[in-house]
């Protein structure tokens, strides 16, 4: 079982040798720069003397989460439909985990889908399990939307979505999000979308497979879909590590009897922290338009290049896919960027298999909007410069 180093730790031994004279900005990890509420902070620290206590669920976080649920997707969970979970990237790893020793496979080994270029613990989770992978590639050719032919639906186990998506910033409608949801019950897979990014977006809200999930099977119940989602990204609280799966009840009671062995407990003192932001929602837009101005503000200063109105990323393409020095395209521009900026980039090829990503970079739009600027339009005269 050999698991593939990070993306940032292949960051960080791409640049162990480089030199700049410059301090630049990290913007190769998706980490919002903006303060995190005082009220989530106040509580903390309130409720710090709860860590003498083992961590027992407060039935408030499930009601909390369920609200965030209600107010955004217009949907009534029940209790027995959603589990918090520590974070959104345990329950990505640990969830096919767990379908891969309790669920019903189709053959001797699991089969799970994922796009690529992806989040790279869709990886983790697919080799822990020693799963076949089958590789959903984004595209320009695709518009960055992942697909099964109808041989691959039928042998999938899993699949994983990841619509607001990383690295890309595309997202898929509820037509799309319904044929997905169609494809899962009539071949018999599981599909879960991270919807991570939800709460990033310009103007028009992008959906969650639960909607789909109820359009298309007219039923409130969720028959093999999941959601997973996290305050992270909405709250500039990725320190929190709260975050949820939602969906289908028969198969998340196992899940939650799983959970309690596997020792990823929530400690009380976050708990009520966690309580105290999703039900927090004028901070949530307050983060939002701050996004929403960088996303705007990137796709004017790179012209030449989609930018979807999603997530927080612009997945920029410097060149075609070669190798220069022993390094790829991409790595090239990276230390390239860095020697003269001291500005971090992620190589697109650090998220891609099979040459997915290269040619690519991902700039995360995570600063304040002049400091954004700044820093974009430096990346952009250098990009300009690099083209050539």
């Amino acid at each position: 079982m050999n698991f593939n180093p990070y993306p940032f730790e292949r960051l960080r031994n791409l640049l162990r040798d480089c030199n700049t004279q410059r301090t630049g900005i990290n913007l190769s990890i998706g980490e919002p720069a903006f303060d995190s509420p005082k009220n989530v902070l106040d509580s903390i620290k309130e409720n710090a003397s709860s860590i003498r206590y083992y961590p027992t669920l407060q039935q408030d976080l499930v009601q909390a989460q369920r609200g965030f649920v209600s107010r955004r997707f217009n949907i009534e969970l029940r209790d027995d439909e959603i589990i918090p979970t520590f974070g959104s990237r345990e329950v990505l790893f640990s969830f096919p985990h767990f379908l891969c020793l309790t669920h019903k496979l189709k053959s001797t080994k699991p089969t799970i889908a994922f796009p690529n270029p992806f989040y790279q613990i869709y990886e983790g989770a697919q080799i822990a399990n020693n799963a076949d992978v089958i590789y959903m590639p984004l595209t320009e050719q695709n518009n960055f939307k992942p697909s099964l032919c109808k041989e691959d639906l039928a042998r999938v186990d899993i699949v994983i979505l990841n619509s607001p998506n990383n690295p890309t910033g595309q997202i898929l409608n509820i037509d799309e999000l319904r044929w997905w949801v169609r494809a899962a019950l009539n071949n018999d897979f599981i599909l879960i979308n991270d919807e991570c990014y939800s709460e990033i977006y310009e103007e028009s809200s992008p959906p969650s497979v639960l909607e789909a999930s109820i359009i298309e099977s007219n039923s409130p119940r969720f028959k093999n879909v999941f959601a997973i989602n996290s305050i992270s990204k909405r709250l500039s609280a990725p320190g929190l590590r709260s975050g949820f799966v939602a969906g289908d009840k028969e198969i998340l009671k196992p899940y939650r009897v799983f959970r309690s062995y596997v020792g990823i407990s929530m400690p009380i003192v976050l708990q009520r922290a966690s309580i105290v932001a999703w039900n927090q929602n004028e901070y949530a837009e307050h983060i939002r338009r701050k996004f929403a101005l960088n996303l705007a503000m990137a796709r004017k200063i790179f012209s030449d290049c989609q930018i979807f109105p999603y997530a927080f990323y612009v997945w920029l393409q410097i060149g075609s896919k070669g190798v220069c020095d022993g390094y790829s395209i991409d790595e090239m521009f990276v230390k390239e960027l860095f020697k003269r900026t001291g500005h971090l980039v992620l190589p697109g090829s650090y998220l891609g298999r099979q040459g997915l990503g290269e040619g690519f970079v991902r700039i995360a739009l995570t600063q304040e909007e002049e400091i954004m600027r700044n820093v974009l339009m430096q990346i952009k005269a250098f990009r300009d410069d690099f083209m050539i």
